[in-house]
Formats: C-alpha cells, sequence, structure tokens
C-alpha cells in the first residue's frame, strides 16, 4: 500500500504558520502565505521525494514563496515598526526580565535572514543541517547568522550570562538561545 504525501501535509499546518507568522509580522499575511504554500505543494507533489522530510521541503516552499512575493511587493507600504499589527493583536503580559513586547521589538529589528535563522534552529526544532537546506545555505552560515542574531538580541535586551531569565515559553528561549528558568 502506497502512502499518499499529501495525507502529511496537515500535520504541519502549525509550524508552517508560526514561521510565516515570523516572516510576515502580520497574521492575515501569514494564512495567506500558508494558503499559498499548501497550493503549491499540492499541485506540485510529484516533486516531494517520498521517505524525505515533508516539513522541510514545506518550509522550502513557504520561504521561497515570501521572498517571491516580496520582491513583487517592494513598492507597497508595510508595517515595518509593527503599530498596526500590535492595535489588532494583544501580546500575553507576564512577569519577568523579559517582556514580550520587549522582545518582539528587538526581534523584528533582526535582519530578515537572521530572524528566520533563529525561527528555524530555535523555535522551529530544525537541526542547523536542515534549516541550512530549507534556506539554501552553507551550515556554517546558518550557525552564523543564528549566533549573531542571539548576540543581538542578548545585547538589546540586556541580558548577561550569568543571569537567570523568566520566560513565558520555551520558544521563546529557543529563540535566544537559553534554558527556561525553572
Amino acid at each position: 500500500m502506497t502512502v499518499d504525501p499529501r495525507d502529511e501535509l496537515t500535520e504541519h499546518l502549525g509550524a508552517l504558520r508560526a514561521f510565516a507568522l515570523s516572516l510576515t509580522r502580520n497574521a492575515a499575511t501569514a494564512d495567506d502565505l500558508v494558503q499559498d504554500t499548501l497550493v503549491k505543494a499540492w499541485t506540485n507533489i510529484e516533486s516531494f521525494k517520498p521517505g524525505s522530510n515533508m516539513r522541510a521541503w514545506l518550509f522550502t516552499i513557504l520561504r521561497n514563496t515570501f521572498y517571491s512575493l516580496r520582491r513583487k511587493r517592494k513598492r507597497e507600504v508595510e508595517d515595518a515598526d509593527g503599530s498596526l499589527s500590535l492595535a489588532l493583536a494583544s501580546k500575553p503580559d507576564h512577569d519577568g526580565r523579559l517582556n514580550m513586547r520587549d522582545f518582539m521589538q528587538a526581534f523584528n529589528q533582526l535582519p530578515d535572514t537572521q530572524r528566520e535563522a533563529l525561527v528555524l534552529v530555535g523555535a522551529g526544532g530544525f537541526s542547523y543541517e536542515e534549516a541550512a537546506a530549507t534556506c539554501d545555505v552553507a551550515v556554517g552560515t546558518i550557525k552564523s547568522r543564528v549566533g549573531r542574531a542571539r548576540a543581538t538580541l542578548a545585547e538589546m535586551l540586556q541580558l548577561n550570562d550569568d543571569e537567570a531569565m523568566e520566560l513565558t515559553d520555551s520558544v521563546t528561549a529557543g529563540i535566544v538561545g537559553k534554558q527556561p528558568a525553572a
């Protein structure tokens, strides 16, 4: 019995949406990006190699679609500072040194390539090798992007190596390269 790879597409919706949100910083645009990704995957399913990593394949399609759309929309007005999206959504409140709003402001100041690398490796759980394949770059490039991004975030958020961090979730901890405080 042959398994149809289309059956596996829905298993990765949550991760795809999270990645799309990190790239677009807009829920509606992220949903459109995920939909475009699924349509492309569905119509080109014959190019998927059975037994390979479906999640990585989908993330690559999503990433390529994002950059293609971005090139097409260079002249459109974007919500660069996030003020429009902040008005639409309320970030969770939490105690501790790392306030989610401060984190998001710092995270959004990172270059797209560094933010993308952090999301794949830190939040998405991809290995450096998988992230490098998704971004079509060398493993060392991904490691460098992650390292520079984490160092920049730590500097912007005034984090010291010897201080315990209080974080609300393991995803944020993974992005900044720290383990959540017990």
